[in-house]
């Protein structure tokens, strides 16, 4: 068939390449004047944010290599480790999914013995109860018998970091499937896989790249008004935000349309700093208070050496507040939490405030299937997973294997 794809984010790029691969005949139709949507590298050689991927994202891992791209030096790779300024949180050891998760906790010193077998009980409860829970209830809710310190040093931050959505706020429900899927699902299925290359060194260049040699044809700069300017082909991707999705499906699905307009956005601020001859004691740390929940340290992975970013997510109040204001409350974070060689300066603040859909309990996302021949791909499609990566590409793997 003669496919168009919509969109050339991490969605976009993946159902290209898996319709490349059926032996479609593929045209990609980007807005922007370069590829990578909220995941790309900037004019200004910093990345639009800082995305991490985990061992689990198995679809993501194999588009990679599929495109050409060598995991193995392209990330960081490492078991998952939640290191504080000042002590160690949960490191979990190498080996099968449950024994090493027993064995981190029972081994994290900075917790009291009593909430460490509390965490344990509520895990095996989950374990159990197949990792299902009421569709209505908030993480807050779910975890709210587990001691304080493991909601603020265990639960919080996951929760933050997975759904972009704070835990009183957070559905649970998707929250145990990344739990499920990240922590018990396999051997290296929780490790930390951060990147060593900017973002678009990682999928947007080598899959533009691989689709060229494949035949597919890319138009960049190029802003789809209407579908009736595609009609000649035999399916259509929707590839693009569920903003623009909306926009373009509302005369043919306007129901479908109305799903994808009704969501509602959290921000990710990401705040860049650097400060000459300091390097952290992990490449990547937790923070505790506000705003910023995680801080990289770029020069232990491979970019410019003292060079830091903070990242601030489900950041809509800080938003609201202003960048600036952000930035400098970061700032006093920073010195605060963190031993410096130089004091830290502000390189740049950027805010991506349709970063994610927030995932609050009970929410009906649009499904795949739009109209006949038209489908859609993004990480807001429903589905299990929040608004990650490889939602993302695995959304439009799927898009790809619905045309038939």
């Amino acid at each position: 068939m003669r496919v168009a794809v919509i969109g050339g984010g991490w969605a976009g790029l993946s159902a290209a390449v898996h319709a490349v691969q059926r032996g479609h005949r593929v045209s990609l139709f980007e807005m922007a004047p370069q590829l990578g949507g909220r995941a790309r590298s900037l004019d200004n050689g910093l990345d639009n944010g800082q995305h991490i991927l985990i061992g689990a994202y198995v679809e993501t891992l194999a588009l990679l290599a599929t495109v050409g791209v060598d995991t193995g030096e392209a990330f960081l790779r490492t078991p998952l480790r939640l290191r504080y300024p000042q002590h160690e949180g949960l490191a979990l050891p190498a080996g099968n999914a449950l024994i090493a998760f027993s064995r981190g906790v029972l081994a994290c010193r900075a917790w009291p013995l009593s909430a460490r077998v509390l965490l344990l009980r509520a895990a095996l409860g989950w374990l159990t109860r197949g990792f299902r829970c009421a569709q209505e209830l908030t993480v807050s809710e779910l975890c709210t018998r587990l001691p304080a310190i493991i909601r603020e040093q265990l639960i919080d931050p996951l929760c933050i970091a997975a759904l972009n959505t704070p835990a009183h706020q957070a559905s649970a429900s998707v929250f145990l499937r990344v739990l499920k899927d990240a922590l018990f699902s396999g051997p290296g299925s929780a490790d930390l896989m951060l990147p060593r290359r900017p973002l678009s060194g990682l999928l947007p260049e080598p899959a533009r790249d691989w689709l060229h040699r494949h035949g597919a044809q890319i138009e960049l700069s190029r802003r789809v008004q209407s579908l009736d300017e595609l009609d000649d082909f035999d399916a259509m991707v929707l590839a693009t935000t569920s903003v623009e999705a909306a926009r373009l499906a509302a005369d043919r699905a306007p129901e479908w349309a109305a799903l994808a307009q009704g969501l509602r956005f959290e921000p990710i601020v990401s705040v860049y700093v650097e400060s000459p001859g300091t390097v952290l004691p992990a490449p990547m740390i937790a923070l505790q208070g506000e705003p910023a929940q995680f801080v990289f340290d770029l020069g232990q992975l491979g970019h410019a050496s003292g060079r830091f970013a903070f990242v601030v997510s489900g950041a809509r109040e800080w938003v609201e507040r202003g960048l600036d204001v952000c930035a400098q409350q970061t700032l006093a974070q920073a010195a605060e939490a963190l031993c410096w060689n130089t004091a830290p300066t502000l390189i740049k603040t950027l805010a991506e405030k349709r970063a994610t859909f927030a995932c609050v309990p009970g929410l009906q996302r649009p499904p795949m299937r739009i109209a006949s021949h038209l489908l859609a791909a993004g990480d807001y499609i429903e589905g299990p997973y929040p608004a990650t990566l490889e939602g993302a590409v695995r959304a439009g793997r799927d898009a790809v294997e619905a045309l038939v």
